[in-house]
């Protein structure tokens, strides 16, 4: 089993690319889902509450006024993120188990791959990229946030200059899909070749 990550900062296409993967006929894990499924379960709400009580609507979390407060906060952002970042362990950690003996690539899309550490149990890194100002509207326009919000998600993230630099591949995501998927054809042949 070969893993490759497909990461890269808010707004740079690693979803993108993990769709057309997708669409190749290969298995993608997207630990952003494996997060939004954790908001669903009561002892993480309960989790939540207890550190962010303010966020808390109807027993469910009001994401954007915790988004709100963690992206203002570097110190809060911790508090949550020594939440998620366990389970997300766990969850990753019983991927490789189930698919430790398949000779097969499994692709796992993860915005904070470098963050906690996970690029060393990837054989692969491949970082999205993009232009800046493409970066800020694409997030401002998908996020319906302004751009003084857009630069305070941004700064707590990694560059994804420092990502690149740390990546095996990089790859626009400012072309047509045709194009685009041509530039992930040619990578994940040289994967599948390693």
């Amino acid at each position: 089993m070969k893993i490759v990550a497909i990461t890269g900062s808010i707004g740079c296409g690693k979803t993108t690319l993990a769709h057309l993967v997708r669409d190749l006929g290969y298995t993608v894990y997207d630990a952003d889902g494996w997060v939004r499924r954790l908001y669903y379960q009561k002892d993480f709400i309960a989790a939540v509450g207890r550190q962010f009580p303010e966020v808390i609507e109807n027993g469910k979390v009001n994401k954007r006024r915790l988004r709100d407060i963690v992206f203002s906060d570097n110190s809060r952002l911790k508090v949550l993120e020594a939440l998620v970042h366990p389970f997300l362990k766990q969850m990753f950690k019983k991927l490789k188990k189930r698919n430790a003996g398949y000779d097969d690539l499994f692709f796992i899309d993860v915005a904070l791959l470098f963050e906690m550490g996970w690029d060393k149990f990837c054989d692969y890194v491949i970082v999205a990229d993009v232009a800046y100002e493409l970066q800020k509207q694409r997030v401002m326009k998908r996020d319906n946030i302004s751009s003084e919000d857009f630069e305070k998600i941004n700064k707590v993230q990694m560059s994804n200059e420092a990502k690149k630099q740390l990546a095996d591949a990089v790859i626009n995501t400012d072309k047509p899909l045709n194009l685009l998927k041509a530039s992930l054809l040619c990578v994940i042949s040289e994967i599948e070749d390693c």
